[in-house]
């Protein structure tokens, strides 16, 4: 039972981390590149930490902390580290897609 749900987790976090790769390559301007993978491959990421921390817990009989801790700073890190780089590029203004722009900056 275990096997199935550590296999679980880490087939789902390799679906997410592989969607938030597909979304970085297929996705047209910066801002909808830097959200595929921050939101999907945090999740994969996570998913597959998660895995580990299970697998090593009920392997040694104690809690895995080097999972716990490396799951707390990439939940803290990612959303911090996006929401910087989106607004660096608002500050050099980078250039959105039209498609993506609100009804009140067309008309500017």
């Amino acid at each position: 039972m275990l096997e199935i749900l550590l296999s679980i987790l880490i087939l789902l976090g390799g679906f997410f981390t592989l969607v938030g790769s597909l979304g970085l390559f297929k996705l047209p301007d910066f801002y909808m590149r830097l959200h595929g993978p921050t939101k999907a491959s945090t999740l994969g990421v996570g998913a597959v930490l998660v895995a580990s921390a299970i697998h090593f817990s009920v392997k040694t009989g104690g809690i895995s902390l080097h999972e716990v801790l490396v799951t707390l700073f990439l939940f803290i890190t990612a959303p911090v580290s996006a929401h910087l780089m989106a607004k660096a590029a608002l500050h050099i203004k980078v250039r959105q897609e039209k498609r993506t722009l609100n009804k009140s900056d067309q008309e500017e």
